[in-house]
């Protein structure tokens, strides 16, 4: 527990850390690789280029101080933490490196404010946070190995199938090449892909596992991203998936992690509503694939939405949630058709409050969201505008944690 002066310092300066998080986190980075370069390959540099990795840092630390008093209110935000630094491979000898650079920042740049007090502090109260995250990912590390088939750290798969989904997304099928059997997961979760690129040094890569547990494979849907033109290329292993891994070669992967989860096994009479954007698709289909390979009959709404049908992925398993299932609907929606897309979708425009009313069940139902940050900012507005409270959303986001407002 934290003591009464730190709560009482900690509270005093949060308006000024405020003022200056985004300034403070932007200096930790450039102190932390600079003195330890070990931990960059922890990194995205992607994110850290156009200032996701910063602003997602500042608002975590915003967030804790805000809460010193209530430490309960961050549980959700340590289990997503603790879940991103196991797939990553993250240890607790990492967590001194972190703490001696936010505080040479923090004295940077608020000078003579950062007083001993001051940082003595955030010196107690950053101990206090890194041990509950330390505890948190050590019975993570301890349930992946437990799991038949498990491991931590990284391990060689096989990839048995190839499928391109689009124009832009391919499936990658994963198998075992020993005679361990790979272990059970979560739907939502997802696994980490790390590359050693010929060219450019990287950081692992997240990427949702696509499809049902139980399968005996791991299948990503991986979306081609921009290809890499700057300094700091965007796409670089997606690119390199799609045009470099083909049938056969080994990759190395981590182990299923991630906390935006559904348990297939605890039905309800309330439905569930999946709303996928775009790539956003790959995590809330291996849950709904879940949902009905458990017979429940908790009614379920899938509404796919997606630019038109030459980008649109994995629509035929969409389309056969509902067979032979009088409790599950899907719903298409292309909000650029092409010339023949009409026969190919249940109708055109973006997701509003007025489609969410009409299509989906709001007054009861429970949501599920992924999808680029456009589509979630679009979709959250709509459903604040129809009362659905933020107790029954759920969403996830594919790179740094963001703030939708």
């Amino acid at each position: 527990m934290l003591s009464e002066s730190t709560i009482a310092t900690i509270k005093a300066i949060t308006p000024a850390v405020a003022a200056n998080a985004e300034n403070i986190t932007q200096c930790f980075y450039a102190r932390m690789f600079s003195g330890n370069p070990e931990v960059k390959a922890f990194f995205n540099q992607v994110h850290q280029a156009n200032g996701g990795q910063p602003k997602a840092l500042a608002d975590a630390v915003c967030a804790y101080f805000s809460n010193i008093d209530n430490l309960g209110a961050l549980g959700p935000a340590v289990e997503l933490i603790a879940q991103k630094h196991c797939s990553l491979g993250v240890q607790a000898e990492h967590y001194p490196v972190v703490g001696e650079h936010l505080l040479g920042a923090i004295k940077e740049v608020m000078g003579d404010g950062a007083t001993d007090e001051i940082i003595n502090a955030v010196a107690e109260a950053y101990g206090l946070l890194a041990q509950v995250c330390i505890d948190r990912e050590q019975q993570v590390y301890d349930a992946q190995l437990q799991q038949p088939g498990g491991w931590n750290g990284y391990r060689s798969l096989v990839l048995d199938r190839k499928e391109r989904e689009s124009d832009l997304v391919t499936s990658f099928y994963f198998r075992s090449n020993d005679d361990q059997p790979l272990p059970d997961y979560l739907p939502g979760q997802y696994i980490t892909v790390r590359i050693d690129h010929p060219t450019t040094p990287t950081s692992p890569r997240n990427y949702s596992l696509s499809d049902r547990p139980g399968t005996g494979y791991f299948r990503i849907s991986v979306k081609r991203e921009t290809r890499p033109t700057t300094e700091v290329p965007d796409g670089l292993i997606s690119n390199y998936l799609h045009d470099e891994v083909n049938v056969g070669d080994c990759v190395e992967i981590g182990p299923p992690c991630g906390e935006f989860t559904i348990d297939p096994t605890q039905t309800s009479d309330q439905p569930v509503v999946f709303l996928a954007g775009g790539i956003g698709v790959t995590p809330l289909l291996a849950m709904a694939k879940s949902l009905r390979q458990a017979e429940t009959m908790t009614p379920i709404c899938f509404v796919q939405a997606a630019k038109n049908s030459r980008v649109q992925a994995l629509g035929d398993e969409i389309r056969d949630l509902s067979v032979d299932a009088a409790h599950v609907t899907t719903h298409v929606r292309f909000d650029q058709p092409l010339p023949d897309d009409l026969e190919r979708c249940d109708s055109v425009g973006i997701v509003t409050s007025d489609f969410l009313r009409e299509q989906t069940p709001y007054e009861t139902g429970t949501y599920y969201l992924c999808g680029p940050s456009g589509f979630m900012q679009s979709v959250l507005s709509g459903l604040g505008a129809l009362g659905v409270t933020d107790e029954r959303i759920y969403h996830e986001f594919f790179g740094p944690k963001q703030t939708l407002a």
